[in-house]
């Protein structure tokens, strides 16, 4: 084969060639777009992430996550314990003895075998806290003086 039949054939090639190769500006496009990090999806809300990495300085954070995991599960009592703890750590009693009165009434509806013994137990001492914790009526309100304990 010449030279010049060579050449003839590779110039007739090359616009059949460059017709069938998509053009390399929509090839970086494509491989651009490949390369754009997605957004990781979310965890649902668990009963467990009212206490999850818990930081002091980040307690307003703590118990916002927490109201949504009170929100999540209205019926479960655990939820509302561990929200106790975190407005005792806020120093906000009120609030914290509100959960744990509400705890307490969905713990007693719950059949005592099945509900954790531990958290039954956490709800007794933490009402009990609660009880103890309330001012004495003011003297003359005709309210009876607080029952003394009883040694066990």
């Amino acid at each position: 084969m010449s030279v010049t039949t060579e050449r003839a054939f590779q110039d007739a090639s090359t616009p059949l060639l460059r017709s069938r190769r998509p053009p390399l500006a929509l090839l970086l496009a494509l491989l651009l777009s490949g390369c754009v990090e997605q957004p990781l999806p979310q965890r649902p809300i668990t009963r467990e992430d009212c206490l999850r990495a818990v930081k002091l300085e980040e307690l307003p954070t703590a118990l916002q996550q927490c109201d949504k995991v009170v929100a999540a599960f209205p019926k479960d009592p655990g939820p509302l314990n561990e929200r106790f703890l975190l407005h005792t750590l806020a120093g906000n009693t009120t609030a914290a003895c509100r959960d744990i009165a509400r705890a307490t009434a969905l713990a007693a509806a719950v059949p005592k075998g099945k509900l954790d013994p531990i958290l039954r137990q956490d709800l007794e001492v933490r009402q009990r806290s609660c009880s103890e914790d309330q001012p004495s009526p003011p003297v003359g309100s005709g309210a009876a003086p607080p029952a003394p304990a009883t040694a066990p």
